[in-house]
């Protein structure tokens, strides 16, 4: 049954409502609505200009019109107030096919024509910075390492304990909550969901905890890698498929059944949809890891603790962090190549495109590797490197035209062009190191 806005505004107390779409670049764009005009607004949707945005519109084009989706609405746990509510983007009654949520439930539609649900959960690394954004923001968090420091944690309490009180106010189940590996660097993690729902809570989670912190005096940062030599901000994304009733795991083998001896416990259709990925992990990078800072974190020296925490090389293991994707257990496996930046529609979106693509070509995975990448990766023969950097990754994704057909005609064209436009900004760009460097040849 779908929720009607305007009851929900008269029943919960809301006042406003933000009418929310996330562009191509991941930039979350909204039109404050109040209550009075909600029911039109469900009905027409908030009109916006495209081009104003990070999508390939012009000034000429039509209105945009998103169109909210009552189901995902969220009242604001600290402004009650006003929601939230994610809309589908529209022009002249056709769904926009470039805008991301749109990519992702045409990719959810296809993978329910086959008869599968994909269910993930994402760990969204963030920093918390002075306001400037310059330096962490607490002076004492200084250890060489990190990860799990208690008095850290608690020196920041405030804030953490914040957000994760509106996430169990918002039935997410949150279950754990830590400092991370840089210093000034934490992780909140909530239960897995289906594929778009854990995207608009992740485009959620982004919004609030920004504003938890601005509320804090801080800043908080998902951008890869805001700090010269700390762990980067991961966004890893823990993935299962299950049948239409969500009731089977259908990566998982049956404990019960002798026969099933598949490699860590996955279905052949577990194997095959990570066969997916695997195969089209260059070109994924591309969506994965979408600005030029990325390949700071993916491609980096060892850093102040001792290690990167993120791949470099297209590799899969059991229970072993230092590769692309680990098997921690039977039905499911951690995609740790996202990164801070990834638009929360178009992570679901290309790990569903990759996983199907793989699995109606029986895409086998490759050799397992058990070593430390970090310290044996040399060894290993064959296995392509990640991109070195964001023009390498737009190019191996503008070549894969498998995954391009997959994640649609018009959005790959524009997600190329926009991409190229904001790699020749990035290029014109002098910067001190080249002063520093070239000055006096």
């Amino acid at each position: 049954m779908t929720t009607d806005l305007a009851k929900f505004a008269a029943d919960n107390g809301v006042k406003y409502f933000m009418i929310s779409f996330t562009d191509l670049f991941g930039g979350q764009r909204a039109k404050l609505v109040p209550a009075q005009a909600i029911a039109d607004m469900q009905e027409d949707g908030a009109g916006f200009a495209g081009f104003a945005t990070y999508l390939d519109m012009t000034p000429a084009h039509p209105d945009m019109l998103a169109v909210p989706d009552p189901s995902s609405v969220i009242q604001l746990p600290w402004k009650p107030e006003v929601a939230w509510v994610a809309g589908n983007c529209v022009m002249e009654g056709e769904d926009v096919a470039q805008a991301p949520r749109n990519v992702l439930r045409k990719l959810i539609d296809e993978a329910a024509a086959e008869g599968l649900r994909v269910k993930t959960g994402i760990e969204a690394e963030y920093f918390l910075l002075t306001p400037d954004g310059s330096q962490i923001s607490d002076e004492f968090d200084t250890a060489a390492k990190p990860c799990y420091d208690q008095q850290a944690v608690m020196r920041r309490y405030d804030v953490v304990r914040e957000i994760c009180d509106y996430m169990l106010e918002l039935g997410w189940g949150p279950y754990q909550n830590d400092h991370e590996d840089a210093n000034g660097q934490f992780e909140m993690n909530w239960e897995f969901d289906d594929a778009l729902k854990t995207a608009d809570k992740h485009s959620f989670f982004k919004f609030m905890t920004k504003s938890v912190a601005e509320k804090h005096g801080f800043r908080a940062t998902f951008m890869p890698k805001p700090i010269e030599g700390l762990t980067g901000n991961g966004c890893h994304a823990h993935i299962s498929v299950w049948d239409m009733d969500g009731k089977t795991n259908v990566f998982a083998t049956d404990p019960d059944d002798s026969s099933q001896t598949k490699e860590l416990g996955l279905s052949d259709q577990g194997r095959y949809f990570l066969g997916g990925i695997m195969k089209h992990a260059s070109a994924l990078a591309a969506i994965t890891n979408p600005t030029v800072n990325s390949y700071k974190r993916i491609n980096a020296p060892r850093t102040t603790s001792g290690a990167t925490w993120a791949p470099n090389t297209v590799t899969w293991t059991g229970n072993n962090r230092t590769h692309m994707v680990r098997v921690p257990g039977p039905g499911r496996f951690e995609l740790r190549l996202p990164d801070g930046a990834v638009n929360p529609y178009l992570l679901q979106a290309v790990i569903i495109a990759t996983g199907l693509s793989g699995i109606k070509s029986q895409a086998d995975p490759g050799k397992r590797y058990d070593i430390d990448m970090y310290a044996e990766g040399h060894k290993v023969r064959g296995a392509p490197k990640l991109p070195l950097n964001m023009l390498d990754a737009i190019r191996e994704f503008d070549k894969d035209k498998a995954l391009k057909t997959a994640m649609g005609a018009e959005f790959s064209a524009s997600y190329v062009k926009m991409k190229l436009q904001e790699w020749d900004s990035f290029v014109q760009h002098f910067s001190q190191w080249e002063k520093d460097n070239a000055l006096d040849i």
